[in-house]
C-alpha cells in the first residue's frame, strides 16, 4: 500500500504546483492540470521512468474517470431552465454550428489531406467536432461566469454540441444491441422520474451532516455509468444528462453544489485533467508535428468559421463573440472517448490515436489560452461575483421563481 500512498501524494503534488502556476500565470487551473501532466511524464519517464506516475493503475483511473463524470454532471446542473427556456434558439444554433462544421470539415481534412481511410476520417471528424464541457465549465467556474446568462447559454450550447457527437459517434459506428435498448430504456425512465424524485427524496431525508444528498447523486452517476459501459458506451455519457433534468433542484442548491465543487476540484478533476495530459505522446509528435498542426488547425479554423458568425447573428459583441467561439473550440472529455473507442474497435492505429489524442488535448490548451488572455468578458465579472457572493437558499427553502438568471 506504501506504492500507492506516494504515487498519491506525486500526483497531489503535481496538482498543487497546477494550481500555483495558474495562479502566477493567471490562467484556468484545468489548463495548468493537462500542460503539467504532458510535462510531468515526459520528465518523469526520462529520469526515472513512465511507471511512476501509475497512469494505467485501476485506481487512479477510477478517479480521473469520477473526476469526468462528477464534472461533467456539475457542468449539466449549471443549465438554468428559465435561462435555456429563453435562448434555446442561441444555444442551438451556436451548438449545431459548433459540431456540423468541424465534424465534415476535420473529416474531408482526414481523407484528402492526411490520406486516411473513410472510417478513420469520419472518426476524425467526431473526435474533433467535441467541446469539451469539462474545460469550459472549469473556466466558467473559476471566473465567475457560470452564475452569468451569457455563462449559462455557452454552457447549454455546449451541450448541444456533444449531443451532436455523441448521436454521430452512435449512428456512425457504435452496434446497435439489445444492451444498447436496455440502457436507452433505463435512462429514459430514471430521467422521466429523478426529477419527482429527487426534491422529495432531500426534503425528507437531506440536509445532514452525512451528505446523504452526496451519496444519492454519486449512486446514480455510478449506476448509469456503468449501465452505459455494459452497453459499450461510455461512463460520462449520462452524466450531463442527469444533471441537466437535476438542474431545476440541485442546481439551485448551491450549498450542496460547493460541497459537490469541493470534492471535485480538490481531489477528483486533478487525476483527469493531469492524467489528459500525460497521454500525449511527445516523441510521436516530434515525429510529425504537421500532422498536428493539420488537425489543430481544422478545427479551429471550422469552429471560427461556424460559430462566431452565429454569436454574432445573436447579437453578441465582438468579445463574448470571439470568447465563445475559442471556448467551443475546446475539446477533452469526448473528443478523448472517440480516439480511445476508434482504437478500440481498430477504427484507427496506434499513430492516428496519438495524432488525434494530442490534437485533442491541444485545442484544450490553445484556444483556452488565447481566449483568457486576449477575449476575457471582463464587464460581466462584476455581474458575476455579486452573484456569486449573493445570500443562497438550499432547495427546501427556495421557491423556483427566485433563481437568478444573472
Amino acid at each position: 500500500m506504501e506504492e500507492v500512498w506516494f504515487t498519491a501524494a506525486l500526483w497531489l503534488g503535481l496538482a498543487l504546483l497546477a494550481t500555483l502556476l495558474s495562479i502566477w500565470f493567471r490562467i484556468s487551473t484545468a489548463l495548468s492540470e493537462i500542460v503539467v501532466g504532458t510535462v510531468a511524464q515526459l520528465v518523469i519517464g526520462a529520469l526515472i521512468g513512465a511507471s511512476l506516475l501509475a497512469t494505467d493503475s485501476s485506481w487512479v483511473k477510477f478517479l480521473s474517470g469520477t473526476g469526468a463524470i462528477v464534472l461533467t454532471f456539475l457542468a449539466g446542473a449549471e443549465l438554468d431552465p428559465v435561462v435555456f427556456r429563453e435562448k434555446w434558439k442561441e444555444a442551438l444554433a451556436i451548438g449545431l454550428a459548433s459540431f456540423a462544421a468541424p465534424f465534415l470539415g476535420c473529416a474531408a481534412v482526414a481523407y484528402w489531406a492526411l490520406h486516411w481511410t473513410p472510417q478513420a476520417s469520419w472518426l476524425a471528424g467526431v473526435a474533433l467536432s467535441t467541446t469539451s464541457v469539462a474545460v469550459v465549465y472549469a473556466v466558467m467556474l473559476e471566473f465567475g461566469l457560470n452564475q452569468t446568462v451569457f455563462g449559462k447559454t455557452l454552457l447549454a450550447a455546449c451541450f448541444v454540441t456533444d449531443l451532436g457527437t455523441v448521436l454521430a459517434l452512435g449512428l456512425i459506428f457504435a452496434p446497435f444491441s439489445m444492451k444498447m435498448l436496455v440502457f436507452a430504456a433505463a435512462g429514459f425512465v430514471a430521467f422521466a422520474i429523478l426529477p419527482w424524485l429527487t426534491p422529495r427524496f432531500f426534503k425528507r431525508y437531506g440536509g445532514r451532516p452525512s451528505e446523504l444528498e452526496a451519496k444519492y447523486l454519486l449512486l446514480l452517476l455510478f449506476g448509469l455509468g456503468g449501465l452505459a459501459v455494459w452497453a459499450e458506451s461510455e461512463a460520462v455519457l449520462p452524466a450531463y444528462l442527469i444533471g441537466m433534468v437535476l438542474a431545476g433542484t440541485v442546481g439551485k442548491d448551491h450549498h450542496l453544489i460547493r460541497r459537490l465543487r469541493t470534492l471535485t476540484f480538490g481531489l477528483l478533476t486533478p487525476f483527469y485533467f493531469i492524467r489528459a495530459g500525460s497521454l500525449v505522446s511527445v516523441p510521436a509528435l516530434l515525429a510529425a508535428p504537421f500532422v498536428l498542426v493539420i488537425l489543430l488547425g481544422a478545427k479551429v479554423v471550422t469552429k471560427c468559421l461556424a460559430v462566431y458568425p452565429a454569436t454574432r447573428f445573436f447579437g453578441n459583441s465582438r468579445q463574448e463573440g470571439m470568447y465563445t467561439t475559442l471556448l467551443m473550440s475546446t475539446g477533452l472529455t469526448f473528443g478523448s472517448i472517440s480516439a480511445l473507442f476508434g482504437l478500440s474497435h481498430e477504427i484507427i492505429d496506434q499513430a492516428q490515436y496519438s495524432y488525434l489524442v494530442a490534437a485533442v488535448i491541444a485545442s484544450a490548451v490553445v484556444p483556452t489560452l488565447v481566449a483568457n488572455a486576449f477575449y476575457l468578458p471582463r464587464h460581466l465579472l462584476g455581474d458575476a461575483r455579486s452573484t456569486e457572493t449573493a445570500p443562497v437558499q438550499p432547495v427546501p427553502a427556495a421557491p423556483a421563481t427566485e433563481r437568478s438568471t444573472t
